[in-house]
């Protein structure tokens, strides 16, 4: 399968985009498809300099691509900021180029902004977090968004349809736990 990229400019009426990398896909996607106003979440790659990458490359960590998600959402029901308070609670954003023990740029923590209002809230967000929360400095990248290459089809969904797989036991599965404790009340109702 080829690879198609997304323009960032191809976001559906009405709606927002967030893209997002902090780790793994895989922890991401799972968070945000239990997120209230969140539409739809698609894994891929944003960032790099190689056309059509493929997981392998991207692995290598010589595409210059990171994991991200691209979230399609609401912003009659959720605002952008609190698409990110979410980002920062379910990542480490002090830990440059890891998550744990995923290692490379492709794991970086990036913000790829698609409009100069989301690059303002980004920026805000992380001067107020580097203030109030983090001793460490934040590195989070924020940049405009590019191309958004979706990745191959056994990623989409990976948590649903892989939750005994003991990566998804062990790394995805605490993520999700701890998005339920701390945002319960805005969790999609079953």
């Amino acid at each position: 399968m080829t690879a198609r990229p997304i323009p960032p400019t191809e976001i559906p009426a009405g709606k927002e985009v967030a893209t997002l990398g902090g780790g793994c896909f895989w922890c991401l996607e799972a968070v945000y498809d239990e997120l209230a106003g969140v539409e739809s979440v698609e894994s891929g790659y944003m960032g790099g300099d190689t056309r059509a990458p493929t997981y392998e490359a991207v692995c290598g960590g010589d595409t210059g691509h990171a994991e991200v998600v691209r979230v399609t959402f609401d912003p009659a029901r959720i605002a952008y900021r609190e698409i990110l308070e979410v980002f920062f609670v379910i990542h480490d954003p002090t830990t440059p180029n890891r998550q744990g023990n995923d290692v490379g740029t492709q794991y970086r923590s990036a913000i790829f902004f698609h409009s100069p209002a989301q690059q303002r809230v980004a920026t805000e967000t992380i001067a107020a977090l580097q203030r109030e929360v983090y001793d460490a400095p934040i590195v989070t990248e924020v940049t405009p968004a590019a191309d958004f290459w979706l990745a191959e089809g056994y990623h989409q969904e990976y948590f649903r349809n892989n939750p005994g797989q003991p990566y998804c036991m062990w790394v995805v599965a605490p993520k999700v736990q701890k998005f339920r404790k701390r945002f319960l009340a805005r969790a999609k109702k079953a």
